[in-house]
C-alpha cells in the first residue's frame, strides 16, 4: 500500500469513525468523535481530508490531517498516518495537499504546534520548509511535554519553487 495507490478527499461524517481509530492508535490525547463533529459541522474555518485506498467499492481511510484557515494564516490543527502504513509518502502527500488547498484559500502564513519528542513529525516539517519559531512550556497535558512551535512564513513561495512532486491524485 503505497502513495501511488491513494486519493485524498474531503471528510465526511461517515468518515469519523475511522478516523477517532487512528488517532487513538498515534496520539495519547486523541480528539473526540464529537470533535470532530463540531470541525466538520460548526466550524467554518476548519478544513479537514482523508488519504484513502480503494479496494472495489471500499475505501480505506490510511490517514488524515485538518487546519484551520483564518484570513491569510492557516493552522494545522491534525495530522495523523495509520501505523501501519507510516514511512510510505502518506503524510507527506496530505500535507502537501493540505498546503495547496491552503495556498489556494490565500493562505500566507503556516503554523503548527508539535511534540518536541516527535522528532519524524518535525523532520517531515523541515523538509517542508518550517522553522522552530518558539515554545509552549507544559503544553501538552498527559505528561506536561512541551509543545514545538513552527511556522512556514512563505507559503506562496514554497509553493512556487519547494513543491514536491509525487504520484497522488486529489479527489
Amino acid at each position: 500500500m503505497g502513495v501511488r495507490e491513494t486519493t485524498i478527499r474531503t471528510m465526511s461524517l461517515a468518515d469519523i469513525e475511522t478516523v477517532v481509530e487512528i488517532d487513538r492508535l498515534s496520539f495519547s490525547l486523541p480528539w473526540s468523535e464529537r470533535v470532530y463533529r463540531l470541525e466538520l459541522t460548526e466550524n467554518p474555518a476548519a478544513h479537514l481530508y482523508v488519504a484513502v485506498k480503494k479496494k472495489y467499492t471500499d475505501e480505506n481511510i490510511l490517514g488524515y490531517i485538518g487546519f484551520w484557515y483564518i484570513v491569510d494564516e492557516t493552522h494545522i490543527s491534525t495530522l495523523a498516518v495509520h501505523p501501519s502504513e507510516r514511512r510510505t509518502g502518506i503524510g507527506e502527500g496530505l500535507l502537501i495537499y493540505a498546503m495547496e488547498e491552503a495556498e489556494s484559500l490565500g493562505a500566507e502564513v503556516v503554523t503548527l504546534e508539535v511534540r518536541g519528542s516527535n522528532q519524524p513529525a518535525i523532520m517531515l516539517y523541515q523538509k517542508f520548509g518550517f522553522e522552530v519559531v518558539g515554545r509552549r512550556p507544559r503544553y501538552y497535558k498527559d505528561n506536561g511535554e512541551d509543545a514545538i512551535l513552527m511556522t512556514l512564513k512563505d507559503l506562496p513561495g514554497w509553493g512556487q519553487t519547494r513543491r514536491k512532486k509525487i504520484n497522488i491524485s486529489y479527489g
